[in-house]
């Protein structure tokens, strides 16, 4: 009889831990998706996505038992120059017209020192998907001062090969290295 309870505790297990996660919003007024990416050697400009969307799946009590989806038009490329985000959205990179949107699913996360997280996580681009890994700073999780409602704040950097994506056009004078920083304010889903 012991043996039999201990199965059914066990195999209930992974339920539990996933009713501990609660489903969170990203509040997109408060939330940022940046790249840099080097140019000529002269320079690192700075681009960002206007359009996306996710959510978190938080656990306050484990944030090792916490994910994150997102996804992001890639039509909605924007390095503040109208010619550069026109050719960003053509072939020779996003090809826009042809992946409409790339998505980042996380599939591990861990402690990393005090406040500091690192996410794994799958990267859909191109209709290539890629490992990717997050250095995440955990800013703020509380009440926000001025609604009192609970609040959580990230910031995620990383890297990746835009070539692994097939985006190999003017490698290296325009770096095959991306940087991506994502600053992250979310909220309890409604």
């Amino acid at each position: 009889m012991k043996r039999l309870l201990l199965a059914a505790v066990l195999a209930a297990a992974p339920f539990v831990t996933a009713e501990a996660a609660e489903r969170w919003s990203f509040d997109r007024a408060h939330t940022q998706v940046l790249f840099t990416v080097g140019h000529l050697g002269f320079t690192e400009l700075t681009g960002q996505f206007r359009e996306f969307d996710g959510e978190l799946m938080l656990d306050q009590e484990d944030l090792s038992r916490s994910s994150v989806t997102a996804s992001i038009k890639t039509a909605s490329v924007d390095m503040n120059f109208d010619q550069l985000d026109e050719h960003l959205r053509n072939p020779d990179f996003f090809d826009v017209a042809n992946h409409a949107e790339m998505r980042f699913v996380s599939t591990r996360v861990e402690a990393a020192g005090e406040g500091r997280l690192t996410v794994q996580g799958d990267l859909t681009l191109r209709g290539i998907s890629k490992p990717v890994s997050l250095d995440v700073k955990i800013n703020k999780i509380g009440a926000h001062p001025m609604s009192g409602k609970p609040y959580a704040g990230f910031t995620a950097t990383g890297t990746l090969k835009r070539s692994d994506f097939g985006m190999t056009y003017a490698v290296p004078a325009v770096s095959d290295e991306i940087g991506i920083r994502i600053n992250l304010e979310a909220k309890p889903a409604q």
